[in-house]
């Protein structure tokens, strides 16, 4: 039952992913952005995709990835905290808890902006496409440590 709730949730943050990929792909090269103003119609879209698809990538892996593959690994997660998950997760080798918190707090950052503070947000947009394929990279680990700790158990 966990590996099958495990495969669901790499299946969901795989969808996550291909958008977060395509949304780089259109503002990579834009880089530094200079003014939020200036940015077209397709590029406005392509930050609004990431920042949503970056925090539903973040919400899934750090609410219900994280606890499951430690259950699955046989770690007993009953009462306790989000901290000792990550602190779990650190251990695995697959996220440095100082990096998670930076992910955290620049995307809480940008996402809770306003329109008329937008001008003054272009250096967390920068740093925030920047440090994407960083969650990218959490997600494929983890995914790719599941699969590996699922062939050996076979």
């Amino acid at each position: 039952m966990i590996q099958i709730k495990l495969k669901t949730y790499f299946i969901e943050a795989n969808k996550h992913i291909a958008l977060i990929i395509e949304s780089l792909d259109v503002l990579t090269p834009l880089l530094p952005v200079k003014d939020y103003a200036e940015l077209n119609q397709l590029q406005r879209f392509a930050l609004n995709a990431l920042i949503f698809r970056f925090s539903k990538l973040q919400d899934l892996l750090g609410a219900k990835v994280f606890r499951t593959y430690l259950e699955y690994n046989g770690f007993n997660t009953q009462g306790i905290s989000y901290f000792e998950i990550l602190r779990e997760i650190e251990k695995e080798g697959i996220v440095d808890i100082d990096t998670w918190g930076e992910l955290r707090e620049l995307r809480n950052k940008i996402a809770h902006d306003y329109p008329e503070e937008l001008d003054e947000m272009v250096e967390s947009i920068n740093l925030f496409i920047n440090r994407s394929s960083i969650l990218v990279d959490i997600a494929q680990k983890m995914e790719r440590s599941f699969y590996e700790i699922e062939r050996k158990r076979d």
